[in-house]
């Protein structure tokens, strides 16, 4: 995003993106591992904490900018791109970070979420899908899968899931990646990706809920699943996976994503991953390869391309509109026509 560092600026450490709040999620939560992602890579951006701003709507992850030494806000349910929105256009200069649950986001956000997208603002939204509603303490969410057993679902979610990257990729936005909280590492590539891109970058991360959905990705994110389970995107070359390298990705006759052994097909027939493509339907077949977190599913960078970035076409606007009108006059503004008197 936003690159706003001084020339002349001490180096920032981890503790100076560290706030002097306590933590306080449940112990062995997967926010704890994102946030330590977060607070230990924005030094390598060269960024400030000055100019950075992080902006929440409701939830467990919600409580992140409480624990970043930076700007923030922790506004109300689902309605973080929104606040965000007003904040990067009215600020181009800062770093705008929008951080959200499955359940903020995609449930009462879900409208604010996918015209951000769509608008592309140039802000980084952070997407924590843990597949349940933690904060209220164990109810299914637009993620849970069907059959899902919880609080609100005694017998069994009867609702389709949401797929985050897929939503993501329909609303046109202009980045878009997956990645998880057992790789720190992962996360932090992830994220300077997601912050160098102009415009809206969406990252989902996989988040366990120890208490209330414990083990949700375990099937695919353990450290002896990895291998044959997580299906690493890199840009330029065939998708293969598995611990020789041994599976592959094509597209079938039908234009599906499906996994094969390359063996029986050759490394030519496998997709070569193209996240700068303009058509978006191999990145969203390759969204849609997996129906849950318990089969191979793509990890990384799914699509990164360049579209206006509306946040600076709106303030040439206001320029323009200045150079015309002046500086405007609001007497005159609610005086216009049309308007009527009622008696």
């Amino acid at each position: 995003m936003t690159d706003t560092a001084s020339a002349s600026a001490p180096a920032t450490t981890k503790a100076d993106w560290t706030s002097d709040q306590e933590p306080r999620w449940c112990p062995g939560c997967g926010d704890y591992s994102v946030l330590t992602a977060m607070q230990l890579m924005l030094p390598e951006l060269d960024g400030r904490p000055e100019d950075t701003v992080f902006i929440s709507g409701i939830g467990c992850a919600a409580r992140f900018p409480y624990y970043m030494n930076t700007y923030g806000m922790h506004s109300i349910h689902g309605r973080a791109p929104a606040v965000a929105t007003g904040l990067a256009i009215s600020r181009p200069e800062l770093d705008v970070w929008v951080i959200g649950g499955d359940g903020d986001m995609l449930s009462i956000g879900g409208n604010h979420l996918i015209h951000a997208m769509r608008r592309n603002i140039d802000f980084t939204i952070l997407l924590f899908n843990n597949q349940i509603y933690g904060l209220t303490k164990g109810q299914y969410s637009p993620t849970s899968e069907v059959g899902k057993i919880t609080k609100s679902t005694p017998m069994g979610s009867i609702d389709q899931p949401f797929n985050a990257v897929s939503i993501a990729l329909g609303a046109e936005a202009t980045f878009v990646a997956r990645t998880h909280d057992m790789d720190r590492k992962h996360m932090q590539e992830t994220f300077k990706r997601a912050h160098a891109h102009k415009g809206s970058s969406l990252v989902e991360i996989y988040q366990n809920c120890n208490v209330f959905n414990d083990g949700a990705f375990g099937a695919i994110t353990k450290k002896d699943k990895r291998d044959s389970m997580l299906i690493q995107l890199t840009h330029g070359e065939p998708i293969r996976f598995g611990a020789d390298k041994e599976f592959g990705v094509i597209s079938d006759h039908s234009g599906n994503a499906q996994v094969v052994k390359v063996a029986d097909v050759g490394e030519s027939a496998l997709i070569v991953h193209d996240e700068g493509s303009e058509n978006p339907s191999i990145a969203f077949a390759l969204s849609r390869l997996s129906s849950g977190p318990y089969e191979p599913t793509p990890m990384g960078v799914f699509r990164e391309v360049k579209r206006p970035e509306y946040g600076k076409n709106v303030n040439q606007q206001i320029e323009v509109a200045k150079e015309q009108d002046g500086e405007g006059d609001l007497h005159k503004l609610l005086r216009s026509q049309p308007t009527w008197v009622v008696d």
